[in-house]
């Protein structure tokens, strides 16, 4: 009865949108088939070790393993050339017979008949010669469309010999913001809030994107945008998707709103009462050009920014020796100071040789030690991408390869050390790093080495004996490669306005795509024109009228939080916190560093008195408030390492924690020298404002203040004052930045 079905399926003619082609090609026909079915899904066949004894790879990185898996397993039942009806390929999936699967498609679906036609045929495999998939094109690329509205996409495959095939119906189809459009199985589009999102389409590992706008429910005049200050191309493309959204921008910061949020976000150090004080008097029009040229050249810059590439680099005591940590962090800190162009000091790690001591820049492949591990940190912390999936099979999300995984691989594979072998835990943890001149990585699928191949660049000759970093780092940092730019433009966009262009700020691929891609892409090349002078595009941000608007969100944009209609207020990292009380108390904080802790040969090392948090060298410290409050650990390169999330265990610790009362409590603090100089009650409240929120009182903060410090009895004065000055530290406007 079912080769009856089959046999009367197979006379009907078919079309190229509707109906199965008369021989399936199995690479780009069967196989795409079986992906959007799931069957080669990580939750069914495409597992590590298959179901049901029936293995396939996953999402069809392999089809020639594939197709032996199908045609030659299991007594070749799997698919039966004389009766294609009765083939496990297609009983199964249809219900025909018992599959733990369950229905994949029916009897008279184009799926169903795909598959028998390519059986019918003689299932043919796979070919050198099949056309191979160039890219893939979506219709619309780019709509506008209101709550409640619908829209169908169509997604085409351009082939090498010219074909154009409508692949809509084998697509799989992702929503990269949920919270503005829902997408189905079949391409179509429901939009369910505001915003831009947008729909990934991914079909034989070649994903395209499509863009969706939903515009807010607001009545706002065009002159709201066109009448808006504007300082620079930040502000133009910012106000132009503000427009399309229908988003008023908030109003402009005030001066003291914008001095402690340029000092914060640019040095991680809070401005001074004089600095305040100075900075609020000026009537100058150009005073915020100032400060901001001012903190580009202090010295907390440096460290400051040195801390974060040390985040980046995963500089940890817990991996290396104390020596080489220190060398790791000086070679760093001198790249800031010397505002070494991110390009070169991207080159000069990738390329790096020599001693740990000497060349401290070598440590990165101390932390890395075999070529997987080289080639996927190498592309996480400078391109801002996660290749680690494609070590096993292509890649799920993304457009990488098997293949290109192990090409990449393969040019850390000559990269040698001495020193490396033992118990890294002894010695002073000197290793010299050098390039050997021959040896490959082996790619497993194939058990041969893949050609050393940049992603998405030229493979290099094997038997070249030049230091493939070389080749690497050119390629890594030319101004045309579309990742180098962009990954580090938008973890500097996120450090200053919070929110990067691209969220997660390290995940750059294809399937995440940006909030404002036209401002991703002009402040990339912004980067790029200025000789990637990281503290140019720094200076154009902090100049921009868009990071100089307030943080107090409008009824008509308060519910957005990716299109920069305001600032966004986050709280202070960990380490900026702890400086920022130890700063207004007039406290240093006191740090051990501790050296393979757990263990026999664990010891600690005090850091010098007066070192603030910023400056610490390595994560590897002994200071409970910089755990509690979501340090980086420095594990591995991610920035969801740290965390900024509130936790009871914060709260605790700000109500009662030895951190804030200790420094309240001790007798030479601020307090306590500014009660030895005899100042009254409202000069001391001052001082602990223009400390601690950069601005003076209000009104009504003093006046009640006051009241209660002079109902006080001398005998506790001190102590109301401490209270005074905890009731700050515990408020929001403290803790956050805004």
């Amino acid at each position: 009865m079912r080769s009856l079905v089959l046999m009367c399926l197979l006379a009907a003619p078919l079309s190229v949108h509707a109906e199965a082609p008369d021989v399936p090609n199995f690479r780009n026909q069967v196989l795409p088939v079986l992906s959007k079915s799931g069957c080669n899904s990580g939750a069914c066949h495409g597992a590590l070790a298959g179901k049901g004894g029936f293995k396939l790879s996953l999402r069809a990185y392999d089809p020639i393993s594939d197709y032996h898996a199908i045609t030659k397993q299991a007594r070749g039942r799997r698919v039966e050339l004389a009766d294609p009806g009765s083939s496990l390929l297609l009983t199964k999936p249809s219900g025909a017979v018992p599959h733990k699967g369950g229905l994949r498609f029916d009897v008279d679906s184009l799926d169903y008949k795909i598959i028998a036609n390519w059986i019918s045929a003689g299932a043919p495999g796979p070919s050198d010669q099949d056309p191979v998939i160039e890219r893939l094109e979506v219709t619309p690329a780019a709509t506008v469309l209101d709550k409640s509205k619908t829209e169908q996409l169509q997604v085409r495959a351009i082939y090498s010999n010219g074909q154009t095939e409508d692949v809509t119906r084998w697509t799989k189809y992702t929503s990269a913001n949920e919270t503005v459009a829902n997408v189905d199985d079949h391409g179509k589009i429901s939009i369910i809030g505001y915003g831009e999102g947008a729909i990934t389409g991914w079909f034989s590992s070649r994903i395209v994107v499509a863009r969706i706008t939903s515009p807010y429910p607001n009545q706002v005049s065009p002159e709201t945008y066109s009448k808006a200050e504007r300082r620079n191309f930040i502000d133009d493309l910012v106000l132009a998707q503000l427009e399309r959204l229908r988003l008023p921008p908030s109003p402009p910061a005030s001066d003291a709103e914008f001095l402690r949020r340029a000092y914060l976000d640019t040095i991680g150090t809070l401005p001074k009462p004089d600095e305040v004080r100075a900075f609020l008097s000026d009537t100058a029009s150009d005073k915020r050009d100032k400060v901001v040229e001012s903190l580009l050249a202090r010295p907390e810059f440096v460290d400051y920014w040195t801390y974060k590439w040390s985040d980046l680099l995963l500089i940890n005591g817990q991996k290396l020796r104390p020596k080489p940590v220190k060398a790791y962090y000086d070679w760093i800190h001198k790249q800031v100071a010397d505002n070494v162009p991110w390009d070169e000091f991207a080159r000069q790690i990738v390329t790096s040789q020599g001693s740990s001591l000497e060349h401290g820049a070598t440590n990165f492949y101390a932390l890395h030690q075999d070529p997987e591990e080289m080639a996927e940190n190498t592309s996480q912390a400078f391109l801002g991408l996660s290749i680690g999936c494609a070590k096993c099979h292509n890649h799920p999300l993304e457009k990488w390869t098997n293949n290109q995984y192990y090409g990449f691989a393969n040019l850390f594979a000559r990269v040698r050390a001495k020193g490396w072998g033992g118990d890294f835990r002894s010695g002073d943890g000197v290793r010299t790093l050098y390039v050997a001149t021959k040896g490959d990585l082996i790619q497993p699928l194939t058990g041969k080495p893949q050609a050393p191949t940049p992603l998405d660049g030229q493979p290099l000759e094997f038997n070249s004996t030049v230091d493939r970093r070389i080749a690497l780092a050119a390629w890594l940092t030319a101004p045309e490669n579309p990742y180098f730019s962009r990954a580090i433009t938008n973890r500097v966009w996120a450090n200053f306005f919070n929110v990067g262009i691209v969220e997660a700020v390290d995940d750059l691929r294809i399937s995440n795509p940006a909030s404002n891609e036209a401002l991703l892409a002009a402040s990339a090349k912004y980067l790029v024109d200025n000789k990637y002078d990281l503290k140019s595009l720094i200076r154009a941000i902090l100049q921009s009228k868009t990071y100089q608007r307030t943080s107090q969100a409008l009824a008509e944009n308060k519910d957005e939080k990716r299109f920069y209609s305001r600032y966004y207020p986050k709280r202070l990292m960990a380490e900026v916190l702890l400086d920022a009380i130890s700063q207004v108390t007039d406290v240093p904080s006191e740090f051990t560093e501790v050296t393979f802790p757990g263990s026999d040969k664990a010891k600690t090392d005090a850091y010098p008195k007066g070192t603030r948090a910023i400056q610490l060298h390595d994560s590897a410290v002994a200071s409970y408030f910089l755990k509690a409050f979501g340090r980086n650990t420095r594990e591995i390169t991610c920035e969801c390492e740290r965390s900024e999330e509130p936790s009871m265990v914060q709260v605790l610790h700000i109500s009662n924690g030895d951190t804030i009362n200790h420094k309240l409590k001790a007798t030479d603090n601020r307090i306590g020298k500014l009660l030895a100089a005899n100042q009254s009650n409202e000069q001391v409240m001052e001082e602990a404002y223009l400390q601690a929120l950069s601005r003076f009182p209000t009104a009504d903060e003093k006046s009640r203040t006051l009241a209660l410090l002079a109902e006080t009895p001398e005998s506790s004065r001190r102590e109301a004052l401490e209270d005074v000055l905890w009731s700050i530290f515990s408020s929001r406007e403290f803790l956050f930045n805004h």
